[in-house]
């Protein structure tokens, strides 16, 4: 990474702190409206290193070779196609898969965070899905807590030892079911409960979301698992330019 770079990543970083500090008010996609303007700002403004990591990191990996653009496009597109498959969960969030696990696991998670933010503002200005105003903190839940445990658990997993498609597996499903902790604490936050505050409130959101979410984490690693073994049957030469193929044959 260049000087400038890093530099451009430093001073955002800056900028995220000094932003994310506000007044505490009353205040996974949280819908338009649901978070108060403070909340949002602050949301976005955690969100920008990351943003501007990701833009940097496709950037550059598009630069080293310009097929892994098709890569790239095929992530983007299972992310939005299957996080758009929603299940009413409760008031002002709803339950679906992410999809980010995938391109958390090919590109790394700052990556992701790119594809991500596209998907969600589409989602939101197409498919009343998600909302604007709450962009920064629907952001930061699926495409950025998601896929940082979905690759560090992946890669946890390759150093183990452990069956590579069981790691997939296990990648997807953890970062589905984090993305939704994380929406938890971000509606308790913004709606403690008038008897334990947040802590009881974020206990209440994971109650409800667990009875769908946890089949769908499933479902999203078995999901992932396929298109993995699809991609490596007919993607071979493009997952063998980013490198997945040589590390894959270590161990099925």
């Amino acid at each position: 990474m260049k000087t400038s770079e890093k530099n451009l990543i430093k001073a955002s970083i800056a900028i995220a702190a000094m932003s994310a500090v506000v007044p505490v008010s009353h205040a996974m996609h949280i819908m338009e409206g649901y978070l108060s303007a403070g909340y949002c700002v602050a949301w976005g403004a955690v969100c920008l290193p990351f943003l501007i990591a990701g833009f940097i990191s496709l950037k550059n990996k598009i630069m080293e070779n310009r097929r892994n653009i098709t890569l790239i496009a095929m992530a983007g597109a299972f992310i939005f196609v299957i996080s758009s498959l929603k299940i009413p969960s409760v008031t002002g969030s709803c339950s679906h898969m992410t999809g980010t696990g995938l391109g958390a696991i090919l590109f790394g998670p700052s990556a992701v965070s790119i594809l991500g933010i596209i998907v969600l503002l589409f989602q939101a200005l197409l498919l009343a899905h998600g909302g604007l105003t709450t962009l920064g903190a629907n952001t930061f839940s699926m495409a950025i807590a998601g896929p940082v445990v979905s690759f560090g658990l992946y890669r946890l997993c390759r150093k183990l030892g452990i069956n590579r498609r069981t790691g997939v597996f296990l990648a997807a499903f953890a970062g589905d079911l984090f993305t939704y902790c994380v929406t938890s604490i971000q509606l308790a936050v913004a709606y403690p409960s008038e008897t334990g505050g947040v802590a009881a409130s974020v206990l209440k959101f994971l109650g409800v979301f667990a009875p769908t979410q946890l089949p769908l984490a499933v479902i999203e690693g078995i999901l992932t698992v396929v298109i993995v073994i699809g991609l490596e049957t007919y993607a071979g030469p493009e997952l063998k330019m980013i490198g997945f193929i040589r590390e894959s044959k270590e161990g099925i």
